[in-house]
């Protein structure tokens, strides 16, 4: 094969990351020629309203799947915290890249810190995930919806609209805009989305020579990891309606597993965290750790939180 086509969202980012994979694969692959596939998805075109009410961040990948079933292209590049738990039939990954900084951002032109921020601050963010975790930390706030890509919300917070916006660090600082961070939010405290800071390869499952061109930008460390949180979040059935966050790091005996599950409303938190010994069973560390949010109240959470 000495042609592959990149299909990917047209946003600064999404190009940012297929540009990246096809550096990436042209510097292993000396003979191949790589295209990007750019297209825009129903994702990208509503912006007036949160992805739980019109289907989900599963609407990042709809055209992109299509374009790679009519042959249109070869592979997808998603940021992984946007790829829903089950992928369509006829669809894997083939790739997770190694992992950048997983933490969120608080972003503001006026102060360093979260707790910084004064008595009824507006801060934007449609994440039901980043709404549940400010609102247990600070009740006081005004929490309001910011989508559209980073730049945009940037905008938005530079016209006055809010007080601080909370975004991820990966995507600022891959678009070159890491000085707009001016204080991480990190674990254990603070939990990010499941597999924030990875980047996946989507391909279809029959295109066994493309897998063998993808697969050597796997990193089994960052898989691992992303594979725990991903356990963790299908057996949770999360999903845009529900804040579930996820973050698993390897130590020196194995891996940690962080959970938690929310309500963006109340700002009631159920917690876990599990110590695992060894690199392998990842899927079971991330089910041992959603079988204990369950016991500690994320089932009556999740119960009416999901739609009836």
């Amino acid at each position: 094969m000495k042609h592959l086509r990149i299909a990917t969202r047209k946003s600064a980012l999404a190009l940012w990351q297929a540009e990246h994979v096809a550096a990436r694969l042209r510097a292993v692959h000396s003979d191949l020629e790589v295209e990007l596939v750019p297209m825009t998805t129903r994702g990208d075109q509503v912006l007036d309203r949160p992805l739980s009410e019109i289907g989900g961040k599963g609407l990042f990948l709809k055209e992109l799947e299509v374009a790679m079933l009519e042959h249109r292209a070869d592979i997808a590049v998603h940021s992984l915290k946007d790829v829903p738990m089950e992928l369509e039939p006829g669809f894997a990954i083939g790739a997770v890249l190694e992992r950048a900084d997983a933490a969120d951002a608080f972003v503001s032109n006026t102060v360093e810190r979260l707790d910084q921020l004064p008595e009824g601050a507006r801060v934007g963010t449609s994440s039901l995930r980043r709404q549940a975790q400010l609102r247990s930390l600070r009740p006081d706030l005004s929490l309001l919806d910011l989508r559209g890509n980073v730049n945009t919300r940037l905008a938005r917070l530079d016209d006055g609209h809010y007080d601080a916006i909370i975004l991820a660090c990966a995507g600022l600082e891959r678009l070159g805009l890491g000085e707009r961070i001016r204080s991480r939010l990190v674990a254990p405290d603070w939990i990010p989305a499941v597999a924030q800071g990875a980047i996946a390869i989507e391909q279809r499952v029959a295109d066994v020579g493309v897998a063998a061109l993808v697969g050597v930008l796997d990193d089994a460390g960052t898989r691992r990891c992303v594979e725990s949180e991903r356990a963790m979040n299908r057996r949770l059935h999360g999903s845009c309606n529900v804040p579930v966050a996820g973050y698993c790091v390897e130590t020196e005996s194995g891996l940690v597993l962080y959970g938690l599950v929310g309500d963006a409303g109340s700002g009631d938190l159920v917690r876990a965290e599990v110590e695992w010994s060894g690199r392998e069973g990842g899927l079971a560390l991330g089910e041992q750790v959603a079988e204990l949010l369950l016991e500690r109240g994320a089932a009556e959470i999740l119960g009416r939180l999901s739609p009836a």
